[in-house]
Formats: C-alpha cells, sequence, structure tokens
C-alpha cells in the first residue's frame, strides 16, 4: 500500500460523519408540517424522508417510507392512540401533541411510544426527544410526569411498602437520587436500597425500565395540572 493511502484513509475516517436520523411526519396540519420540516431542514443531523396527513394506512405508509422515528400526532382524521402499538413494533414513535390534559399521551407512552412533546415547545426540545430515543431511553415532560405521579393501582400498592412508592414516583418525576433523599429527609444510601427493593419486586432492570414500567403498567396515572409548563427529559440509563 502507499504511503499516502494509508493516513488518507484514516483522514477519512476522522472526517466520516454519522448518518443523519430518518424522521417521518404523521399530522393533518399542513401548515404545521410544512414549518416543522423548514425547521428541521436546518439540522444536519436529521432529515425527513416523508410525510402523511391520515392516520388511516399508516402501515402501508411506514412500508414505503423507511424511517428511524416517526413524530406521530395523536388527532388526526380519528385517534391515533390505537396504532401507536403497531407502528412502535417498527420505529421509534415520538408523539407530537397540542393536547396536554387527556389521557391520550399517557396511552400512547403504555402502547409503545417512547417520547411526548408538546407542540408549544421549540425545536430545541424537539430533538432532545429524537436523540433520546435512538439511544434507547425515554423522554417526556415534567409537566406530564408530574400528573403521572398522583395514583397507584391497588395491586402495585400491596407489592410495594409506601416508602417504595414514594420513591417510585420521584423516579418517574425524573428525580436523581440525591434530590429524592433530600425531598424525603432519608440518605442516598437508603434511595438506593429501596431502589434495589422496587427492581427486584416489580422485575425491572434499572430506573428506564422503572419508569416505563410505571407508564405501560399503570402504575402511577395522569392527573391534569394546568399550572405544570415545563419541559425535559425522563433519566437515562446510568
Amino acid at each position: 500500500m502507499a504511503p499516502g493511502r494509508t493516513s488518507r484513509s484514516r483522514y477519512l475516517q476522522r472526517e466520516t460523519v454519522a448518518s443523519p436520523i430518518r424522521l417521518a411526519i404523521a399530522d393533518d396540519h399542513a401548515l404545521f408540517r410544512q414549518g416543522l420540516k423548514a425547521l428541521l431542514r436546518l439540522r444536519n443531523e436529521v432529515v425527513v424522508v416523508g410525510e402523511t396527513d391520515r392516520v388511516e394506512g399508516l402501515d402501508e405508509f411506514l412500508d414505503r417510507t423507511p424511517c428511524d422515528v416517526l413524530l406521530l400526532d395523536l388527532q388526526m382524521e380519528r385517534s391515533a392512540v390505537d396504532d401507536v402499538r403497531t407502528a412502535a413494533e417498527r420505529v421509534h414513535v415520538v408523539i407530537v401533541t397540542a393536547n396536554e390534559y387527556s389521557d391520550e399521551p399517557l396511552a400512547a407512552m403504555r402502547a409503545g411510544a417512547r417520547a411526548v412533546v408538546f407542540k408549544r415547545v421549540a425545536i430545541e426540545m424537539l430533538l432532545d426527544a429524537v436523540r433520546a430515543v435512538m439511544e434507547g431511553n425515554v423522554w417526556m415532560p415534567p409537566a406530564l410526569q408530574a400528573r403521572l405521579a398522583g395514583s397507584v393501582r391497588e395491586a402495585d400498592r400491596q407489592r410495594l411498602t409506601p416508602r417504595e412508592l414514594e420513591v417510585v414516583r420521584h423516579v418517574a418525576m425524573g428525580r436523581k437520587n440525591g434530590d429524592i433523599a433530600r425531598q424525603l429527609f432519608i440518605s442516598e444510601e437508603t434511595v438506593k436500597a429501596h431502589l434495589s427493593n422496587v427492581f427486584g419486586k416489580l422485575g425491572v432492570r434499572d430506573r428506564v425500565e422503572l419508569a416505563l414500567h410505571a407508564l405501560r403498567a399503570g402504575l402511577v396515572a395522569l392527573h391534569p395540572d394546568p399550572g405544570e409548563r415545563h419541559s425535559g427529559p425522563l433519566p437515562r440509563k446510568s
């Protein structure tokens, strides 16, 4: 091999850029789709590969539109909640909705969606959610997390101690061990011990699985809180 060829090969490897994340948009508002595409075109890390304005025929749309992430509105010509489970078996589903105070975002998460983003937020927050799901995590606004932490099923109440239930609620709201310890006036080691017990009782391996279990199994339930207006990610795997 010529001397210059190896150095050029290494240079090209360093210059290689990761392939952009392929996004598909399912939303029945043309103005919203056009505006979203215009903003996303300014970002090199993503590319919009297709769009549809109907939930009917979503499977066929995904057949002809290979993508990594589906940005899905829940309210088109009908509710899309029942279509989330099938779509989530094929791609990462990110719910993009203006409907902040109903049970539908929670139902979509239980069906397999990996993130919920409200339409009023900035494009940077949507991209945060896309990055999170591509890394295998879940993403949800704390406004929704807080409303999820309101009530617990009786069966789970019997399986977990009152203190363990409190810890689960705080984890569902995205709080770290130190924050939980301060909120509950206990040590971080005690928080870790409670989490270890919870993981064993619920059969989950980490905080992300615990959050998903809480969402999908109904461990916590949605309670509207119009005063909560902030957004951010759920805790990621450590």
